[in-house]
């Protein structure tokens, strides 16, 4: 039975076409308004109030937490200091991702880590012979996002507290009303925002105090539609979208390596040991067999499709999740997993995954489209990612 959020009051009554996207055995808005470009402007150019507790949250706690998060994360936690939020993939034994999430240390001995799947009894698989206490918190824990270049001086003013010393991907405690929350900088949209962690019972009066403080700056509230749109501008994956968690593949193929996904920078070879360390480290020395990488289609060459059949060039309204072939040379070569066209940007761009001769930044390449029913091919080329990665995120 499909769950509601602890906003659900609020959320369901903003909700003009009752339009809900699953997420974690919870129901969220997919957009407020019957269009999500609202939405999405908010989000680049003032602020945006996303509903993102149905996040899995577990508090690891005990003298041994952190040693049980570096023998489960590829990510280096003895490194994480109180305060500090990691991003982090973890793997099977044979180095293939499960899930990606955050690891945010509270205290000394107290983290929390996040996830898109439940991942509590992989944690409790690993604990064994540690000194340390797992806790479920997906329940006790909500989570807004506040994102977009007008979220700080937002929360600022909600908080009664300055945040300009608040470095990228750190958190610190605060007050809200007289609730007690904390403040993450962190996010899913590539820009400049945050994420306020609290009790939910306190879920309903923070909702309104962060739209009050909010409103006179432009924050709107954002369902998902409008997150996938910036989420792919950021480069950012998303599970069972952009890879497959080894725990659910099917067939080997489908699995994907941190390595392959374009996460080699989270992998902390240099750990005597952790989950997956040893196929991991056998796979940076021979080399990855693919790569996840940007896609840009060529205006010029999809407009040309259309114009032949006579029609107008028709781009998608909102972000697709599909496998759409790539090609080389005359072969496929890959195939892409989410694309949108870029309201910003003013760019048709996709993630995928490329055999690895394929994958440098400049390749050219074949998108097939779908032009009144028939399969075309559009030129298109290897670019870097993130698409969009403004100052402001870090400054």
């Amino acid at each position: 039975m499909l769950r509601h959020t602890p906003f659900h009051a609020r959320t369901a009554a903003l909700n003009e076409g009752q339009a809900w996207r699953r997420w974690a055995g919870c129901v969220v808005a997919s957009a407020y308004e019957l269009q999500h470009d609202r939405e999405y402007h908010a989000i680049r150019s003032a602020a945006a109030l996303l509903d993102i507790s149905p996040l899995h949250k577990y508090l690891v706690t005990g003298p041994d937490a952190a040693r049980l998060l570096d023998r489960v994360v590829t990510r280096d936690v003895s490194r994480c200091a109180v305060g500090q939020v990691m991003y982090t993939p973890w793997c099977d034994a044979r180095g293939k991702q499960i899930d990606d999430g955050t690891v945010a240390r509270l205290g000394e001995v107290a983290f929390r880590l996040t996830s898109a799947e439940p991942n509590l009894r992989w944690l409790h698989l690993n604990a064994s012979g540690l000194h340390v206490v797992l806790a479920d918190e997906s329940d006790s824990v909500a989570a807004l996002a506040v994102q977009g270049p007008a979220s700080r001086v937002i929360l600022e003013r909600a908080a009664e507290a300055d945040l300009s010393g608040l470095k990228f991907f750190r958190l610190t405690r605060a007050t809200i009303r007289g609730m007690p929350v904390t403040i993450s900088r962190t996010g899913y949209t590539g820009d400049l925002g945050y994420e306020v962690w609290l009790n939910t019972a306190d879920a309903l009066p923070l909702w309104d105090a962060l739209l009050e403080a909010g409103t006179p700056y432009g924050l709107t509230p954002a369902g998902m539609l409008a997150l996938d749109v910036s989420r792919i501008e950021a480069g950012l994956l998303l599970l069972d979208v952009d890879y497959v968690s080894a725990h659910r593949a099917v067939i080997e193929g489908q699995k994907s390596s941190p390595l392959e996904l374009n996460l080699a920078w989270t992998v902390a070879l240099e750990k005597p040991a952790f989950v997956g360390r040893a196929a991991l480290a056998d796979e940076a020395r021979r080399g990855v067999a693919w790569r996840l990488a940007g896609v840009e289609v060529d205006w010029v060459s999809l407009e040309r499709l259309f114009t032949d059949v006579g029609l107008p060039p028709k781009l998608p309204i909102t972000a697709w999740r599909s496998s759409v072939p790539l090609y080389a040379e005359g072969v496929q070569v890959g195939y892409a997993t989410s694309g949108c066209w870029s309201p910003l940007l003013k760019r048709y761009i996709a993630l995928a995954h490329l055999e690895a001769r394929y994958a440098a930044p400049g390749t050219g390449l074949w998108m097939e489209v779908t032009v009144e029913h028939r399969r075309r091919q559009a030129a298109a080329r290897v670019v870097p990612t993130p698409f969009f990665n403004p100052a402001r995120k870090r400054a």
